[in-house]
């Protein structure tokens, strides 16, 4: 399974020759670095919640024209997208395959955010190797200590340090995807990464410092 990072928190997925794409939010297209016709041969797009960094509605809809893929997605952000003439299948708590992808969708908890309503937002355990918590860093996640990879917040106005390194350090994943790092200059994000890669080494745990457009790793 081949992970491609488009920037912040936007993924591809790619295993027996299906894409699944995740999150394509404003904060990837931000600076026409990232573009629709990127992955105009997607098969499959999963929304996991409608914060803009990780909903982008003008964007999503060009590269369903493009790909005719399906939009997988929660009630709420369904709702949103339907006002714009999307279609989508819902994914909420539960076992869904997805070409070959099993995706295990879970409730999880934003971090509470300054002045901001909290939204639905569902994360997932994919083919039983990477937990995909979003922007939540519940206890109840740690019952997934030991998976195979992390993806895992590492800035936001929600967290610090101590917070997401101490999330992480309860999970003990084998291996960390770095995300949520789109609006940070490429010398602080690179700092950030070595202090992270640093501390995760000492508990035997893999930090990839993945932040370039195109980055990717396999497990």
């Amino acid at each position: 399974m081949k992970i491609t990072k488009y920037l912040h928190s936007c993924l591809v997925f790619e295993l027996n020759g299906h894409k699944l794409l995740f999150d394509p939010g404003k904060f990837s297209f931000a600076e026409g670095a990232v573009t629709p016709q990127m992955f105009a041969d997607v098969d499959s797009i999963v929304i996991t919640h409608i914060h803009p960094d990780h909903l982008d509605t003008e964007n999503l809809k060009k590269i369903v024209e493009l790909s005719k893929a399906t939009i997988y997605t929660n009630m709420e952000v369904g709702t949103t997208i339907q006002k714009a003439g999307l279609h989508y299948s819902l994914i909420e708590d539960g076992i869904y395959n997805i070409g070959p992808f099993k995706l295990e969708a879970i409730s999880v908890q934003h971090e509470p955010l300054l002045d901001n309503p909290i939204p639905q937002m569902t994360g997932f355990i994919i083919n039983d190797k990477v937990l995909h918590p979003v922007d939540s860093m519940e206890d109840k996640l740690t019952r997934y200590k030991g998976i195979e990879l992390l993806i895992m917040v590492t800035m936001a106005p929600f967290a610090n340090e101590l917070r997401i390194a101490g999330f992480a350090d309860a999970v003990q994943p084998k291996q960390i995807l770095p995300v949520h790092d789109g609006y940070a200059k490429e010398f602080f994000i690179k700092q950030r990464y070595e202090n992270y890669a640093r501390h995760f080494k000492q508990l035997g745990v893999k930090f990839n410092e993945i932040y370039k457009l195109g980055d990717s790793l396999t497990i």
